[in-house]
């Protein structure tokens, strides 16, 4: 449901061309959606530009009131102060070096914020935005925590989130949950093994994989995740029925 904010204005930003490091200026691509999915997490489906491409924002709130902004998505005003309304943003984790895109306007906008990112990613997310700190050495509350996921050479990891109706893991790009699409993306898409339901993409194998039995025993364990319910993506469907037999089916097809 949406969190009583007003109805979303016009978008300014959807037919620009994503830069190669990302905005410097507040973009707003598409018509982002903000959703409220729990008492301490709120989701934000925004999209790439130029692309059939939704990407996922995670708003979650920690034991001391404060915001941790997951994989940032610039929204129109109204829902940005929806967002202050709630809590004051005290981190802003840019996911992998690949999703940069919003990273230094959410920078400007919240200078004294923390900006936290992979380890492995360090080095490119520091290209747009200066780095505090990388994953594991956030302090973690009751509410919300930071970690690498094993395999991937500390390049991506997962959000965790506890709230009251159980727990949630923020992903990025090393799950997708794309259906097939038409024409000449979905064509791409699927060609380069983006779509047809929860996977670990074929591109993504490419360029972060490092080792496949230590992924793979990520994901079981991530699917032994305590009171899991919801498994959010890097791009695609929330996966909300079955997440802990979803992340085990795709673990034994990696």
């Amino acid at each position: 449901m949406r969190p009583g904010c007003g109805p979303v204005p016009a978008m300014s930003g959807a037919k620009v061309k994503a830069p190669r490091k990302g905005f410097s200026e507040w973009t707003v691509v598409g018509e982002p959606s903000l959703d409220r999915v729990g008492h301490r997490l709120w989701l934000i489906k925004g999209y790439v530009p130029g692309m059939q491409l939704g990407r996922w924002m995670a708003v979650a709130r920690r034991e001391d009131g404060s915001l941790v902004i997951h994989n940032p998505v610039a929204l129109p005003e109204a829902e940005m102060s929806c967002i202050d309304e709630w809590g004051p943003v005290g981190v802003i984790v840019v996911p992998n070096r690949f999703h940069r895109l919003d990273a230094a306007p959410f920078h400007q906008r919240y200078p004294k914020a923390k900006v936290v990112c992979p380890a492995g990613a360090r080095a490119k997310v520091e290209e747009v935005v200066p780095v505090d700190l990388v994953y594991g050495e956030l302090e973690a509350d009751a509410v919300v925590s930071l970690r690498h996921v094993a395999g991937l050479d500390d390049s991506e990891g997962v959000m965790t989130v506890h709230d009251e109706d159980g727990t949630t893991l923020v992903l990025n790009d090393l799950l997708f949950n794309m259906e097939h699409g038409k024409g000449l993306a979905g064509l791409v898409f699927r060609v380069l093994g983006s779509t047809g339901g929860p996977r670990v993409t074929r591109l993504f194998k490419m360029l972060a994989l490092k080792d496949k039995t230590a992924l793979r025993e990520a994901l079981r364990s991530l699917a032994d995740t305590e009171d899991l319910v919801r498994v959010v993506p890097g791009h695609g469907r929330i996966i909300d029925e079955d997440p802990a037999g979803t992340l085990r089916a795709v673990a034994e097809r990696l």
